[in-house]
């Protein structure tokens, strides 16, 4: 009896269990933390290149898309340059399930509001401010757009999950 009883109290061997059991959940940990701070930055930058193709959006004239309000490709290409200084692949921008609605177009002398696009979408000539606000209306650019990102979180519920982020921005314009 003694005998197992001393074979029982050794400990010999026991870090290499618990490291068995402990360095999987910190691994696993880990990622978590860089996935999601990936997330965060893709975020974090689709805000930004929303913010950016609403400033284009606003602005009644541009010098470098041929001094066009209504240039489209003028605010693509502001989104898909600031995608592409962070390496995210403007390519993978999916067609917009939730496009935004207007609720009421800008008064005279702005054109009637409209919205175009299919993956983004640009509003222009839209009321920014609520309707019950006490200050003027104020006119402006909406632009919205939605990314995909996929987890790679082996043996978790996320794993391949994919994430679609909404980023939408507006941008009143200036006369």
């Amino acid at each position: 009896m003694r005998k197992i009883l001393r074979r029982l109290a050794n400990d010999r061997g026991a870090e290499i269990a618990e490291a068995a059991v402990v360095l999987p959940l910190a691994f696993m940990f880990l990622l978590g933390i860089v996935w999601f701070g990936r997330a965060f930055n893709i975020y974090s930058t689709i805000t930004q290149a929303a913010q950016q193709g609403a400033i284009v959006a606003a602005r009644p004239t541009c010098a470098t898309c041929g001094n066009s309000q209504n240039n489209d490709t003028a605010v693509t290409n502001a989104i898909n340059a600031v995608l592409q200084a962070s390496r995210i692949d403007p390519g993978n921008i999916p067609t917009h399930s939730n496009p935004p609605t207007l609720t009421a177009s800008c008064p005279v002398p702005a054109p009637a509001a409209s919205c175009t696009g299919t993956t983004v979408v640009v509003c222009r000539s839209v009321i920014l401010n609520p309707s019950g606000a006490t200050s003027p209306v104020q006119c402006g650019a909406v632009v919205s757009f939605q990314y995909p990102f996929q987890f790679y979180l082996p043996f978790t519920s996320l794993n391949m999950q994919t994430v679609t982020m909404t980023a939408h921005a507006q941008m009143r314009m200036e006369n």
